[in-house]
């Protein structure tokens, strides 16, 4: 800093400081920016204290005239002291120069404001990170306190305040509202903490309630356990648009399903209130039957002769006739409408069916069609109860793609999806249809091996890989070579999944190391 700029500092922060300008002051503060030492014997006069202190090449008489000289270009108030200043340089009265800079001061302090001083410097990385400061509140900040106007207000003013903070006291009082601002932020951040895992608890209750409440085969268990099995676990947005976009399907296709279940189970109300009514026909028809046949009783008491009693029975054949065609006809309706009732059971259980299957989709990856950790845990479970109660082995596979992050970055995520779906299709190709495949995590697949030895598995795997060399991944009609390393682990008795999976894990890090492209065994 030149003399100049140290001098008008030095004048900034008497003001600030709120001391009185004397020269003793104004040297102490002028030495503690320019960095100089004072000496043990200090001169007591005042020219020779300003003297002593002021920098060889202008000395402090030229700093205060310059001082002086500015003062007295201002308009108002300024201006007289500026002369002031003046005339005391003039006749070289230094205690009425010091006295008049007091004045000045304590009139500043009494009106509550500071002397009007040079701005700061301002270079081209202060405007920089001025405006990006600016941006950040205004923009940035501002959108994430959505929902609370105050903020947003004062997220905006304050950035705008720091664009046009070009003074100390301006950047000090910006400095306070941005710290009361983040203060606020930090207790809205909290509130919105609290919020989410109140309504997470309150989703979770819920989602157990209707569990219970739920048949075993119900085919909303689903969709429950889905949800239930993605809030447990720390909440990731692209597992949350996944599974938004798989119930979406599957609710859209279930709502069709349950329509034309609610179509069935009308038409069996209507076929048994048919059957209903055609059994009151026939009763309606029995009763009349026989009142007739009371009343042709009481004739045949009264006939006389053998035309009389032929008259009568004519009559009870004629009416017994009616009544038995009405009784076939009534019975040929009622087989009928039990046959269509049979048909419209046997239809409302292969629709809920259909709905039960739609549920399960739920289960199985989105992407590569293989299941997801959710239906791995089913089949798991039920393999390994199969496993203990027949005495059989059960061995697991864990896959890992090589250089997956290779491929992404030099052919894009898309190929790599697809590659994925390569290797899912090429591994149901080879494997039995008891075996299973399921996605454990980004490039990372589980394949379930029931009823296989360790040393069957691990051939297993090797073949697998022969076959995916075989059959090249193609990506814009260029051959991609992929490969996988594998651990494969015989299930211990009564071992159970997490510890199987974390041994099989081992072994595929350790083909992975030693080569890639390889199989290994856990211990």
């Amino acid at each position: 800093m030149n003399p100049a700029d140290i001098a008008r500092e030095a004048f900034r922060r008497l003001a600030t400081r709120r001391i009185a300008p004397t020269p003793s002051a104004y040297r102490d503060i002028y030495n503690e920016i320019a960095g100089i030492s004072e000496a043990a014997d200090s001169p007591a006069v005042p020219g020779a204290v300003l003297a002593a202190s002021a920098p060889p090449d202008g000395g402090a008489e030229n700093v205060l005239t310059q001082f002086a000289v500015k003062m007295s270009e201002s308009a108002g108030e300024l201006g007289d002291f500026g002369r002031r200043f003046q005339r005391a340089l003039k006749a070289r009265d230094w205690d009425s120069y010091a006295r008049t800079l007091a004045q000045l001061a304590e009139k500043q302090v009494k009106k509550g404001g500071g002397i009007e001083l040079p701005p700061l410097p301002d270079g081209e990385q202060t405007r920089t990170l001025r405006e990006l400061l600016s941006r950040t509140l205004g923009f940035a900040v501002a959108t994430l306190l959505t929902g609370t106007p105050a903020l947003v207000e004062e997220a905006e003013s304050l950035g705008a305040a720091i664009k046009q903070a070009h003074t100390e006291e301006a950047l000090n009082e910006a400095a306070l509202r941005l710290k009361q601002l983040c203060y606020q932020i930090e207790l809205k951040s909290g509130d919105t903490a609290e919020q989410q895992e109140l309504l997470l608890r309150l989703f979770k209750l819920l989602l157990d309630n209707v569990s219970q409440l739920l048949d075993d085969d119900s085919w909303l268990r689903g969709q429950v356990d889905a949800v239930q099995n993605l809030i447990a676990g720390p909440l990731d947005q692209r597992a949350l648009e996944d599974a938004t976009r798989s119930l979406k399907e599957v609710i859209y296709k279930q709502s069709q399903l349950k329509h034309s279940l609610s179509d069935v189970k009308l038409t069996v109300k209507n076929m048994m209130m048919t059957f209903i009514d055609r059994l009151g026909q026939v009763a309606a028809s029995t009763g009349d039957f026989h009142e007739k046949i009371g009343g042709y009783s009481e004739k045949i008491s009264q006939a006389e002769n053998i035309s009389e009693l032929n008259n009568v029975l004519d009559e009870v054949l004629r009416e017994t006739r009616m009544v038995q065609n009405e009784a076939l006809r009534a019975r040929d309706k009622m087989v009928l409408a039990r046959q269509e009732v049979q048909d419209a059971e046997q239809r409302i259980h292969t629709l809920e069916a259909k709905l039960q299957h739609m549920s399960e989709l739920v289960r199985e990856d989105q992407l590569t069609g293989s299941l997801n950790r959710r239906g791995l845990d089913d089949v798991f479970e039920r393999e390994t109860a199969r496993s203990d109660r027949r005495g059989t082995p059960l061995c697991i596979a864990m896959l890992d793609l090589d250089d997956f992050k290779r491929l992404n970055d030099t052919y894009g995520h898309l190929a790599g999806d697809a590659a994925l779906k390569h290797l899912v299709k090429i591994v149901k190709e080879t494997l039995r249809s008891m075996d299973v495949i399921a996605r454990f995590g980004g490039e990372e697949f589980l394949i379930l091996l029931p009823e296989t030895t360790v040393e069957a598995a691990s051939s297993t795997m090797t073949r697998l890989q022969r076959e995916l060399t075989r059959h090249f991944f193609l990506h814009d009609n260029e051959k991609v070579l992929i490969t996988f390393s594998a651990g494969v682990a015989l299930r211990l008795p009564n071992e159970d999944q997490a510890e199987l999976v974390k041994r099989a894990d081992r072994a595929m890090y350790q083909a992975k190391q030693t080569g890639k492209n390889r199989v290994v065994v856990a211990d």
